[in-house]
């Protein structure tokens, strides 16, 4: 009985201790999904902790408006970051009772209807707002920075926006709130700061350095041509010569079979053609090198089969269709670093290797 009583103890005491872990558990993953959570120390990030920190400052004590883009890749600590800033500076006594703030994220608030009237149940302003009706999204805006007013600027309560995902506001029609947001930031209205939080480098704003603070038209012209460059296209660059004449002899095969899909063996015999009219003295790759380069292709989705393969199918069989259209082929060439003039001209003619 006393070995039974001793066992039913230890269960419970487990169970409890179970218990007691998930809960922790929870209570982590509540404070970081919910944003509450702040790292104890910031690794690597002190300098834009001491920025963000004082510009911060400025606004809660000095009522100065301000703007910012915090930009990094996922998990590079741009939340925990502002976390940490936003904790130092609410412990501060002045800062309780008069800094205000406000998040949202592109992907709830994803119009500005929606994020107007989550600005205003954060600002705690429903009640003030009432039934009125405005004849635009700034006045209403503006209406409720008024209504958060004490007298002169310097007692008016400054306001902190932190929009997360800042790029998908950037997408918004018109572009209402960013708009608005940023007019009051330049103005002697109520004190304003934005924050913007993203993971996607726009990237003319990614030269902007201490040394080079401003945005060029040189850089957007830059950023601009990078924007349009065909992802495809820059792939081939980096392709071996065998694999352009593979994609080369693909070409000509769309071209006389009309689009129709190809298979390995087809693409082996048109280059074999090429080689034995043109490069017999300058090429010699056997076919399994052959078959390695065309599979990466395949792995590069530069060529894709048209159906899944079963077992028992020869690989040199299997249908495919070639990803790439022939503008695209023809500019990746004009500038494929050192291409031979040779493949160039193959790759140039109308017809393949008769």
């Amino acid at each position: 009985m006393k070995t039974s009583a001793m066992s039913k103890r230890k269960a419970k005491e487990s169970s409890g201790a179970s218990r007691e872990c998930i809960s922790q558990v929870q209570k982590v993953l509540r404070e970081r999904f919910c944003h509450h959570y702040a790292p104890d120390k910031l690794f690597g990030i002190e300098q834009q902790y001491k920025h963000l920190l004082e510009l911060l400052k400025r606004t809660t004590f000095h009522g100065e408006s301000n703007s910012v883009l915090i930009i990094g890749p996922r998990g590079s600590g741009k939340t925990a970051l502002l976390n940490h800033v936003l904790k130092e500076i609410t412990a501060m006594e002045a800062a309780k009772q008069s800094l205000l703030q406000v998040h949202l994220n592109g992907l709830l608030q994803t119009n500005d209807k929606v994020a107007l009237k989550e600005i205003t149940r954060q600002l705690h302003l429903e009640n003030v707002v009432g039934d009125k009706v405005f004849g635009s999204f700034a006045d209403n805006l503006v209406f409720l920075l008024e209504a958060l007013r004490k007298g002169n600027r310097t007692s008016s309560c400054p306001v902190l926006f932190i929009l997360d995902e800042f790029d998908l506001f950037v997408h918004h029609k018109n572009q209402t709130l960013l708009y608005n947001l940023f007019d009051i930031s330049q103005s002697a209205q109520t004190p304003v700061t934005v924050i913007g939080l993203t993971c996607r480098q726009m990237l003319a704003l990614s030269t902007v350095t201490e040394h080079h603070p401003l945005i060029t038209a040189s850089d957007l012209q830059e950023a601009s041509k990078q924007y349009r460059m065909d992802s495809k296209a820059n792939i081939v660059h980096g392709l071996s010569v065998l694999e352009v004449c593979l994609i080369i002899a693909m070409k000509h095969l769309n071209d006389v079979y009309e689009g129709e899909p190809f298979n390995f063996q087809m693409v082996y015999n048109e280059f074999q053609k090429f080689m034995q009219r043109k490069a017999h003295c300058m090429y010699n790759f056997e076919k399994p090198v052959v078959m390695k380069a065309f599979e990466h292709l395949l792995q590069l989705e530069l060529v894709r089969p048209i159906e899944r393969p079963c077992v028992r199918a020869q690989k040199e069989y299997l249908l495919m269709r070639l990803l790439l259209d022939n503008s695209q082929i023809m500019d990746a060439l004009q500038v494929y670093p050192n291409c031979p003039t040779d493949i160039k001209q193959w790759a140039a003619s109308s017809l393949s290797w008769l």
